[in-house]
């Protein structure tokens, strides 16, 4: 896309196409309306499927991939929400290459995932169903069939690739199971061979520079983070945009990064008293964030020039608990031959090599791994995580969750 130009908007459709009338099931924004925007990756062979989702306005994409099997038909990959204009997408495909045939959970956590997988399934009732080992739900460990999902077609992933229905178009890596104290996590990669393209869900991602096209689809939420107080009024330009999109960017990864200034909520109840847009949309006027002069240079760094990064989150409260079994899985990974990767969030697809996929997760060792571009730093600044590290501390203090492990 022409980064200078306002996005190309998708042809207008009736509201009642975006849809989704589960929303409640797991309440994040934009709740009942879900725009979908479909691309094609590979010709004839991969597409994604983008949505967005997120919680006061700090909104990243959410994405499926739809990929063409060798003897006809189609495997879907992280299912997102069934609308009527996703679904219709879907079909448009299904015209041309064949039904549904596989549809994948690769996770036991990510209940963003894991909630459109029985309603998703309900569209292709000849499509059989396969989950990630050791699923688990919070605050009870329900049968797969509540959840949603068609018992008579569900069924878990075998641990060898080979013996799936779709071995021979996929190799898929397990991540053994990490223990969180009250759930597990665990992530399923894909290899579609024949494209060389590497599917993941949450363990890798990368930033990029501008706002994705699907986020730009409604640019009141980056608007309204790219403000500098209650009182500014902006414009739907593309700097604002861009601007809007960093900022959510570091609230998406910290939470609360450094550059972030510690909130005066005397100050922001007053000002909100007189903001010149005091709807519910804009939250009454509340307005409390203040950022530093510096957070550009945060962005920059956490970006890393579009580098695969590894969550905080990740990095700081769940693959530290198994330091060697997640390079383990990392180096299966790495062992294929790949040329892109497709994440479930933030940029897709992803120029990348084996190698840059491993470098990653050099975060877990105490030297980094021989042949492994150790000139580049892949570490994150300490002061922009020390809220999640924070958390992290409370959690070990309780007990709640395992210690984490030495690096490996």
């Amino acid at each position: 896309m022409n980064h200078d130009e306002r996005p190309v908007t998708v042809e207008e459709i009736n509201p009642r196409d975006f849809s989704w009338r589960f929303w409640f099931t797991l309440p994040l924004y934009p709740y009942s309306k879900r725009r979908t925007i479909r691309q094609e990756v590979v010709r004839d062979t991969v597409w994604t499927f983008d949505q967005i989702q997120g919680i006061l306005y700090v909104i990243v994409p959410i994405r499926m991939t739809v990929v063409k099997l060798e003897g006809g038909g189609l495997l879907v990959y992280a299912p997102v929400a069934p609308t009527r204009e996703c679904i219709q997408l879907v079909n448009e495909l299904v015209a041309q290459h064949g039904d549904v045939k596989y549809i994948i959970l690769p996770t036991i956590s990510g209940l963003e995932h894991k909630v459109f997988v029985g309603p998703f399934a309900r569209f292709f009732p000849q499509a059989e169903v396969f989950l990630a080992p050791n699923q688990w739900s919070f605050p009870l460990n329900l049968p797969l069939s509540w959840l949603g999902l068609p018992p008579k077609r569900t069924q878990i992933l075998p641990e060898d690739s080979s013996k799936a229905p779709f071995g021979q178009d996929f190799d898929y890596a397990i991540l053994s199971p990490i223990n969180l104290g009250l759930g597990w996590f665990t992530e399923v990669a894909f290899l579609h061979k024949r494209s060389q393209t590497l599917l993941v869900t949450d363990s890798i991602v990368s930033i990029p520079e501008y706002p994705p096209a699907i986020v730009q689809l409604d640019s009141y939420p980056l608007l309204f983070h790219a403000r500098d107080n209650a009182f500014d009024i902006l414009t739907n330009t593309h700097a604002n945009r861009r601007k809007g999109w960093q900022r959510v960017s570091l609230f998406a990864m910290y939470f609360r990064p450094s550059v972030l200034a510690e909130i005066k909520w005397g100050e922001v109840l007053r000002n909100s008293l007189k903001a010149p847009d005091r709807s519910r949309k804009a939250y009454l006027g509340l307005f409390p964030f203040q950022w530093q002069p510096n957070w550009q240079e945060s962005f920059d760094l956490l970006r890393g020039n579009g580098r695969l990064l590894v969550a905080p989150v990740l990095q700081t409260l769940i693959l530290n608990r198994a330091p060697k079994e997640t390079l383990a899985w990392a180096n299966q990974v790495a062992s294929w031959d790949f040329k892109r990767i497709i994440p479930c969030h933030f940029d897709a697809p992803l120029t990348a090599q084996p190698y840059q996929f491993r470098q990653a997760f050099s975060f877990l060792e105490k030297q980094p791994t021989a042949g492994l571009l150790s000139s580049i730093s892949y570490s994150l600044p300490e002061e922009d995580c020390q809220l999640i590290k924070k958390i992290n501390a409370g959690l070990n203090k309780s007990g709640i969750v395992p210690p984490a492990k030495e690096k490996v």
